[in-house]
């Protein structure tokens, strides 16, 4: 193992449900805001972790940290999110994807940068690879999102999650026996991860404000997929998509009514989505990721994960 380059706890904090600092990491500040940034390991090209909606950097940490043996390997919190400084409404894609350049930049990160991307930052992370080609050396997307999601989804499903609305279904204050449920999957994906990292986590996910930070998005999810429409395509970078095929217990947790038949439909128009992405590059892959499901497959299969980032660094 090569000798490591690691972020040291910064000291003081943003974040407003706890006020306690970040077990890992240190801020930079980026267009006057505080934005929390980890790094481990050296050598390039680094590997950048973009969370997904409702995700912090500090959940991919598992993965993170392995990633740390082969190169440099980072994690961040973007604006609005965990615990960097947050904002009145989301960042535009655009300005996400500036943020993290000007983010590397001052961090003192070179590119090149193996983009590693989940769910909603997997939208960035095409985009990044689209505006800035020449640095980005490669794309894994662990079940990303995509504009032409609902394309690919049975009509019942589409019309079902576009008639929920948060504002009107969400209580003002989730019950104790929701916030239990969060606690307790949350401490079973991190079950064996170093205590000072897992506790501090969970406390954060399961406040009111982390809570809330992912169904906030909700309302801008059209304005996000119609912005990538407006983008050119995916530039020829080796791209390596992993789709998970199961249903994990953090979907179940938040189903609006969904039958296992239609979920079965939304995973199988998933991979066939995955497929053309995949195929729309020529070095693109598109790998099926069994026991686990959209917001676990960095908890479940850290493995699979790994292995993309190896096999991508490898070429």
């Amino acid at each position: 193992m090569q000798d490591q380059m690691r972020d040291q706890p910064s000291g003081d904090s943003p974040d407003t449900a706890t006020g306690a600092p970040p077990p890992l990491g240190r801020y930079y500040e980026v267009g006057g805001r505080r934005l929390l940034l980890h790094r481990s390991g050296t050598g390039s090209p680094a590997v950048v972790f973009l969370p997904g909606g409702g995700a912090v950097g500090l959940d991919y940490w598992n993965v993170q940290e392995r990633a740390a043996e082969l190169t440099t390997s980072v994690i961040y919190d973007r604006t609005g999110t965990g615990w960097s400084d947050r904002t009145d409404a989301p960042l535009t894609c655009a300005e996400v994807t500036d943020e993290l350049r000007d983010l590397l930049r001052t961090a003192d990160i070179p590119a090149p940068y193996l983009l590693v991307g989940h769910s909603l930052g997997g939208l960035y992370a095409r985009l990044y690879a689209t505006r800035f080609p020449n640095e980005v050396a490669g794309l894994v997307l662990m079940d990303t999102d995509h504009e032409d999601y609902d394309a690919y989804m049975p009509r019942q499903l589409t019309e079902m999650r576009g008639a929920w609305d948060p504002d009107q279904e969400l209580p003002d204050e989730l019950p104790e026996e929701a916030v239990a449920l969060y606690r307790g999957l949350f401490a079973q994906m991190m079950a064996d991860w170093p205590e000072e990292i897992r506790d501090s986590l969970i406390e954060r996910h399961v406040s009111p404000e982390w809570i809330m930070d992912g169904y906030e998005l909700v309302p801008y999810r059209d304005r996000f997929l119609d912005e990538m429409r407006r983008t050119g395509p995916l530039p020829d970078v080796p791209l390596i998509v992993l789709t998970a095929m199961d249903i994990d217990d953090f979907k179940k947790a938040v189903l609006i009514g969904e039958s296992e038949s239609l979920l079965a439909e939304e995973i199988d128009g998933k991979r066939r989505l995955h497929d053309a992405l995949a195929a729309s590059v020529r070095r693109g892959e598109n790998r099926l990721v069994d026991g686990a499901g959209h917001a676990s497959i960095h908890w479940r299969r850290p493995d699979a994960v790994l292995q993309a980032i190896q096999d991508l660094l490898g070429r």
